[in-house]
């Protein structure tokens, strides 16, 4: 695809960039097949062929409408388009570059700047966060049910391992999941203990940065992911092993942070060394499959269905590692049809997009449920949290029930 750039962009870092993914696309239209939003919608500038026009349109200075915003916002970023694209297209870093000039050239309505600044405020700051989801969680019986669908019901917090190991690895605690889903965090913990290492979780280190990167905060982000190097960073240098991500969503952002923060001379070379310690727990744990085998053994659950978060199968490019483990374990995992389309979470997607998110979700539980599973299980808080809210099955965090089989 010839690109023309105009000169608000050209011979600059989201300008070359933006000219470098355009030019790979062939207009194949292969990513339109795989594209949620487009199977619902059924519109060309709902797909990522449809949107890479628009994008080329606005760095080509074509005024930027409300309607191309509109079709960017509803861009769930599940980057299934990449995993699909044969040219290798980043789709992924396009839209973003996309939706930053249309929030520099388009004037929101009032209604959806206000709840985007407080998404953006309250979701990444646990101080704020927490205690406005255990006040949640106190009164959830009443709340109506739009309401009662964001609040999981409040979970009884298993016990953090207290042995000291000579192997570390860091763990995010994330800026959600420790008051959503605490079990999630403690059962790494858990699981990880029984293998002879030790969790460290920095008390600094807060939000990856992706909740205010896909609102549009960049500057606000780029925050984010300075604060998590700074506070990991003397772990880093005392040797810490790894970086482990157990959701999904946050560890496809910190592997970016090298990409986010390429110019900054400061945090660069850090940056880099962050994102090649960085790995979720299903590119680690099967490492040790052998070791668990032999320490797991109650299994009162035989029977799962998985639904892999786009974050780690189109995100990390992480497919087949948690269902495989879990397999070695003796659980049956079943895969759902259509395993590669997004449950309609996304992040805040949900809350700012909530007709579209919640037929992706119902379209997911009925394809999940249709494999009559004991247990739905995932690996992303938000995923969870999401299609817990529309389905009485059990859904938990796959790292959950491996913490559950533990006989030691």
């Amino acid at each position: 695809m010839q690109t023309n750039l105009a000169d608000f962009i050209r011979n600059t870092p989201d300008g070359d960039e933006a000219d470098a993914i355009l030019r790979k696309c062939v207009h194949c239209g292969f990513c339109t097949a795989t594209c949620p939003t487009y199977q619902l919608l059924g519109d060309e500038l709902d797909g990522p062929r449809g949107r890479i026009y628009l994008i080329k349109q606005m760095v080509e200075g074509a005024p930027v409408s409300r309607s191309t915003q509109t079709h960017l916002d509803r861009c769930l970023t599940c980057r299934n388009c990449e995993s699909t694209c044969p040219s290798g297209v980043q789709y992924g870093r396009l839209v973003e570059i996309g939706r930053k000039i249309t929030e520099e050239k388009v004037h929101r309505p009032l209604g959806q700047r206000m709840l985007r600044r407080v998404l953006a405020s309250v979701v990444p700051n646990s101080a704020i966060f927490t205690p406005a989801m255990r006040l949640g969680q106190h009164f959830r019986g009443v709340l109506p049910k739009k309401l009662r669908d964001k609040v999981p019901a409040r979970q009884r917090p298993l016990e953090w391992p207290s042995a000291k190991h000579e192997r570390k690895m860091l763990m995010l605690a994330g800026c959600v999941q420790p008051s959503m889903m605490p079990n999630v965090n403690i059962a790494t913990a858990r699981v990880f203990d029984a293998l002879g290492i030790e969790t460290v979780v920095a008390p600094d280190a807060g939000c990856c940065g992706a909740i205010r990167l896909h609102l549009g905060y960049n500057d606000e982000a780029l925050d984010d992911l300075r604060a998590n190097i700074d506070a990991w960073w003397p772990y880093v240098e005392q040797g810490a092993e790894a970086i482990l991500m157990n959701a999904s969503g946050c560890g496809a952002t910190v592997k970016e942070y090298a990409h986010l923060l390429r110019h900054d001379p400061a945090y660069a070379e850090k940056a880099r060394r962050i994102v090649e310690l960085t790995r979720d727990v299903a590119e680690i744990l099967p490492e040790f499959e052998e070791q668990l085998v032999a320490i797991t053994r109650r299994r009162s659950v035989h029977t799962v269905a998985f639904h892999p978060p786009c974050t780690l199968q189109h995100g990390q490019q992480i497919r087949g590692k948690v269902e495989q483990l879990l397999g070695a374990l003796g659980v049956e995992v079943r895969l759902p049809a259509d395993s590669h389309l997004c449950c309609g979470s996304a992040g805040t997607y949900s809350l700012t997009q909530p007709r579209l998110s919640y037929a992706l979700r119902d379209q997911k539980l009925e394809r999940l449920q249709a494999q009559e599973p004991q247990v739905i299980v995932s690996a992303n808080v938000g995923c969870i949290a999401h299609l817990q809210s529309g389905t009485s099955t059990p859904v938990a965090h796959w790292i959950e029930l491996v913490e559950h089989m533990l006989s030691v």
